[in-house]
């Protein structure tokens, strides 16, 4: 590890106590704490998800990301009897590709049941398995076999795996492909979007598969090559059409999650607009990136030396970033993936 990335990642590392990583969400989800931070008067405020509307600038559109979590992770056996735990990542061609605990040799069997098996075929960042099944039947194996890839630091959690399947889940999930959930949006409730419709707020949805961010630590290769590992995104012409519109009237644009910011920027050009509507994202927000399409973000509380944690660096500004962090941990805000949350305006 070079000294430089080391002296990176120290700019992005802050101590946490362990009892404020949440184990389990809010309940109701909309009563979790939120920090409102106003870049403009430098103004801070401390409220809950639920009264999110009041501080919201006038005619703002909220964007969403409508993915889904899947069950990705399995447990499968050696043919000497040891177990393999994977992460399915995604579904190449015919072959899936994952994430696997222990090494495991090229043409091996991992087997699930007697009949429903797995071929080791290769290997590049990752490995590559080869189905005993049509691919097509994965998603249904998944969802019998598969247990929910909740991320490492949730070691405690008093949720079932049926509590998980649904405290881990957007109430608006539709598209199936994610191996984390977009947390930013766990917060939101079905009497809290009735509040924001109410109050005369718009809400759009987009897609963007959430892949190894929330399991895989940035490595020096990802920063010197500015691009992370590629995660699948979409946004429907009509969605863009009125996104381009309410930008085009000068109404703010605000970014539910660190998965939406990265939607929205990797699909809007240089004079921003949204043209890329469809396909593979890379891209890494840190320090010098300028925003081209998003006005505001609501996001959690990330993980110490992350991507995340950089990309909301860039929006805010990294001394003012970690000023709100030691503001949160003072106030006992809970952090992560079911923790609370931030909105920045």
């Amino acid at each position: 590890m070079s000294s430089q990335f080391e002296n990176l990642l120290k700019r992005y590392d802050y101590i946490l106590p362990p009892e404020l990583i949440a184990q389990k969400p809010a309940l109701p989800r909309d009563s979790a704490k939120l920090l409102v931070y106003n870049k403009k008067n430098k103004k801070v405020s401390y409220d809950t998800f639920f009264n999110l509307p009041k501080y919201l600038p006038e005619r703002a559109v909220l964007v969403f990301n409508e993915t889904k979590v899947v069950p990705a992770r399995l447990t499968l056996m050696k043919e000497t009897g040891g177990k393999v735990r994977i992460l399915y990542l995604r579904t190449v061609g015919n072959l899936i590709e994952a994430m696997v605990d222990r090494r495991i040799e090229i043409g091996s069997r991992l087997s699930l049941t007697s009949k429903l098996f797995f071929i080791v075929t290769r290997r590049g960042k990752y490995y590559f398995l080869k189905p005993s099944f049509p691919i097509s039947r994965l998603s249904s194996i998944l969802e019998r076999y598969g247990s929910t890839p909740i991320p490492p630091y949730i070691k405690d959690s008093p949720l079932s795996e049926s509590a998980l399947r649904r405290e881990y889940q957007t109430i608006f999930a539709r598209q199936e492909g994610s191996v984390a959930a977009p947390t930013a949006s766990l917060h939101f409730t079905h009497r809290l979007f009735q509040k924001l419709k109410r109050a005369g707020f718009d809400v759009r949805f987009v897609t963007l598969h959430v892949n190894l961010g929330t399991f895989a630590s940035l490595t020096e290769e990802q920063v010197k090559e500015k691009k992370l590992h590629k995660e699948w995104y979409e946004i429907s012409k009509e969605t863009a059409r009125f996104l381009n519109r309410a930008r085009k009237e000068g109404r703010p644009i605000i970014a539910v999650g660190t998965t939406v910011t990265r939607t929205l920027e990797s699909a809007s050009d240089s004079r921003s607009v949204l043209k890329r509507l469809t396909g593979e994202t890379d891209l890494f927000i840190n320090e010098k990136y300028r925003f081209k399409f998003i006005d505001g973000l609501i996001t959690n509380f990330h993980v110490p030396k992350s991507s995340l944690l950089m990309l909301v660096s860039a929006f805010v500004g990294r001394d003012q970033l970690f000023d709100l962090y030691r503001k949160a941990i003072r106030k006992k805000f809970r952090f992560f993936s079911f923790g609370d949350g931030m909105l920045i305006v």
